[in-house]
């Protein structure tokens, strides 16, 4: 498969983690940068890519860790490619991109004005079942210390008090 470009970006190394995706240029807000491609499977290979995906990233901490997405009910993509750029996009707890589903297409789009040379980020939007198995490195401010979804912020000083 052809890799996917955008004029919008560069892979280059990154400080949060291994390498990332960088502004080319001056990106304005609700603008699609990248899509996510890979390939179309079922839940349950899914389910069974991201297990050993995460296995694979317990023992070499240099390899990212899941690359499936949820399309719908019955399908997940699997970006786990070198033709997806889009897959070495890193996660921060304060954001400036977001992965949306649009016709049955991941697009990542700027939820802000992006700055050339600035790292894109989204939030992997994980769930707080295994919080610990997905530590975050963004260094952000609001940083909460693991690759968790936003509105399961709420649920890691209980869990961690367990």
């Amino acid at each position: 498969m052809k890799t996917v470009t955008s004029p919008y970006i560069v892979v280059k190394n990154s400080r949060i983690h291994g390498k990332g995706v960088f502004a080319k240029k001056d990106i304005p807000e609700g603008t699609r940068i990248i899509e996510y491609i890979g390939e179309k499977i079922t839940k349950a290979e899914g389910d069974r890519r991201e297990k050993m995906q995460c296995e694979a990233a317990k023992k070499d901490k240099k390899k990212g860790s899941v690359y499936v997405y949820e399309l719908n009910k019955k399908y997940d993509l699997d970006g786990n490619f070198p033709y997806n750029p889009a897959r070495l996009i890193n996660h921060t707890c304060e954001p400036n991109c977001e992965a949306d589903i649009i016709r049955g297409r991941i697009w990542v789009i700027a939820l802000r004005n992006i700055k050339k040379g600035e790292e894109l980020s989204y939030n992997y939007g994980f769930d707080s079942e295994d919080y610990e198995d997905h530590p975050c490195k963004c260094g952000k401010k609001k940083c909460v210390g693991y690759v968790v979804a936003e509105e399961d912020w709420g649920d890691l000083p209980k869990k961690r008090r367990k």
